[in-house]
């Protein structure tokens, strides 16, 4: 049974690892860190670099979820502009929770667009990855 199951979690690697980002994502953005003293740490705009990462890592596994559930039958350029779409739509979801729910917590439009950007950017560069690479090939 242990076979079985790991041959099926290996089969799932993305799906695993988008969901687990994208929870790790929720988290962080509804959580209150308001009793961490972070007042030696003061980089400008980091807040903004960090948005951009969490997305820019998004939009790659949501796309290596989507070929991988589909073993690549779902047309790349579709899943590309699926993954930015639903990941940008959460991005925006995040931070209207974040305004609405959360005490010490507020939404931002920069972080929004820095959210955005680095899906924009994470597919982009997945897209050319695939498409320079020939031994990677979308379809299996």
């Amino acid at each position: 049974m242990t076979t079985k199951l790991l041959s099926v979690l290996k089969g799932r690697l993305f799906a695993i690892a988008f969901i687990s980002w994208m929870t790790f994502i929720s988290y962080l953005c509804l959580s209150s860190f308001e009793d961490d003293d972070t007042s030696g740490f003061d980089i400008p705009h980091i807040d903004k670099a960090v948005h951009f990462t969490f997305y820019f890592v998004a939009a790659i596994l949501g796309a290596l979820f989507i070929r991988e559930s589909t073993k690549g039958d779902y047309p790349m350029g579709k899943a590309l502009l699926s993954v930015v779409i639903g990941v940008i739509f959460f991005g925006v979801l995040i931070e209207i929770l974040q305004h609405a729910f959360t005490v010490d917590r507020e939404g931002d439009l920069l972080d929004a667009l820095a959210n955005s950007f680095g899906a924009v950017v994470g597919a982009w560069l997945l897209k050319s990855f695939f498409l320079t690479e020939r031994w990677l090939k979308w379809k299996n």
